[in-house]
């Protein structure tokens, strides 16, 4: 009677335990966003894992920052105040709607042009989605800093991108001018190279008019010269 007594209590005592080895063997995820540089970074248990560029919102459409809690994941997810628009892999972070999701405009990732949720590649968002899935939403925290930057620290960051990517050593100074950029020449036009500089031109048909008796019509035919 004493043992049949005990079995609940024993049963209780054995699921705490398990629950407390499995929320201790979970890691914590930080995953911080900083508006400035347009840059996603996540880690686990306090080691950089990820580095992503992003985009956040617009002028228009800032993304609050803040620490925040993420509290709706979505694999499938379709905005209904935007048309409908798809948010693969959505990570829901506060109650307006803002979200972390994959984004098919991946031109515009590395730059703010959102309606105020933090676009990603969609590979990324997967690999973000998956981590979160596994770790927990109550054990991942999300950091959004910095502010909006503006379109001429855009375009000069574009530029030390570019020059850093001609650079081949760390030291090398990468303010210097980088190498021009060689264009290609399109389908029928041709280089014409006269001393220092050179032309592009393109040979424009000649067209003459060929006849058809009995009927009276004219028909334009190309003829290039050479």
């Amino acid at each position: 009677m004493r043992l049949r007594r005990l079995l609940p209590l024993l049963a209780a005592t054995i699921a705490v335990l398990a629950l407390s080895a499995a929320s201790a063997a979970r890691a914590d995820i930080v995953i911080s966003i900083d508006k400035s540089a347009q840059q996603m970074i996540v880690t686990v248990d306090g080691d950089p894992r990820y580095v992503w560029p992003v985009s956040t919102g617009a002028f228009s459409y800032d993304t609050p920052s803040g620490q925040f809690k993420p509290f709706r994941m979505e694999r499938d997810h379709f905005s209904r105040e935007w048309d409908d628009a798809p948010m693969p892999h959505s990570i829901f972070f506060t109650q307006q709607g803002h979200a972390i999701h994959g984004s098919s405009h991946v031109k515009a990732i590395g730059t703010p042009a959102s309606h105020g949720c933090v676009r990603l590649q969609p590979r990324n968002a997967s690999i973000l989605f998956a981590l979160v899935k596994q770790q927990g939403m109550s054990n991942t925290r999300i950091v959004l800093t910095g502010e909006i930057p503006r379109a001429n620290e855009l375009v000069a960051r574009r530029e030390r991108d570019y020059q850093r990517s001609y650079s081949t050593d760390d030291d090398a100074d990468v303010t210097a001018s980088p190498p021009p950029r060689r264009q290609r020449s399109a389908r029928g036009w041709r280089e014409y190279e006269d001393g220092s500089r050179t032309y592009y031109y393109r040979e424009r048909p000649y067209y003459y008019v060929r006849r058809y008796f009995g009927y009276g019509a004219t028909v334009p035919f190309p003829f290039y010269g050479r």
